[in-house]
């Protein structure tokens, strides 16, 4: 394939993700492509090398997928980003990165759109996330109300000794978890507080049940 198909290629699948995330292509030793979001741009430029401590360096290194928050040591500006290795017969040839803008740092809310106006809500208080008729609801013990972000731009804000992706259409709250049920083909039920069942899909569920130990 040309290389200037490759460039048109990774920017047309760029306009498939949100405006606030950034997308970085490397081989194991370079960037060879980098698309800056609206919202956060960490200076990449192609042939620029992978720097240690970053999250395409780790992926590159175990050859994991990595998901995780980064300071502003690396490139001065904190983020969250996820990288995926890729392979060809084998052998590791580079990775691709996500990087979304560290939305959080500092904050402890999510305002959440209701019939009035906007109501923020501790992290503490939502129970779960549900992506619904192409909006993201977000569900306390009482209320529920709309958000722009999506799931997967959630999944990165959110903080992850709490909240774990379960389904592509949830993320839960732990705190919130009344009880767990198991349900067919190795899946399972949440009980949550406020009555609501959560579904685990088989995708997340062996991730689930690892990282609630059981």
């Amino acid at each position: 394939m040309e290389s200037i198909t490759v460039v048109s290629l990774l920017d047309v699948i760029g306009e498939l993700f949100s405006d606030e995330i950034s997308i970085a292509v490397s081989n194991t030793v370079e960037y060879i492509y980098y698309r800056p979001s609206k919202r956060l741009d960490l200076k990449i430029k192609p042939g620029d090398p992978v720097k240690n401590g970053t999250i395409a360096h780790k992926a590159l290194v175990t050859k994991q997928k990595v998901s995780e928050f980064i300071d502003r040591d690396i490139f001065g500006v904190p983020y969250h980003g996820m990288a995926v290795p890729f392979l060809h017969e084998g052998q590791l040839e580079g990775c691709v990165t996500a990087i979304f803008p560290a939305l959080t740092e500092g904050k402890s809310v999510v305002t959440v759109k209701s019939p009035d106006g906007w109501i923020p809500i501790p992290f503490s208080q939502v129970m779960y996330l549900e992506a619904k008729d192409k909006k993201t609801y977000v569900y306390t013990e009482g209320f529920s109300g709309t958000h722009k972000s999506s799931l997967q731009e959630f999944e990165y804000l959110l903080p992850k000794e709490s909240f774990i992706r379960c389904h592509r259409s949830f993320i839960v709250n732990v705190n919130h978890i009344r009880e767990i049920y198991p349900d067919t083909h190795s899946t399972f039920i949440l009980s949550m507080k406020n009555g609501a069942q959560v579904s685990v899909s088989q995708t997340y569920s062996s991730y689930f049940r690892k990282l609630l130990g059981f």
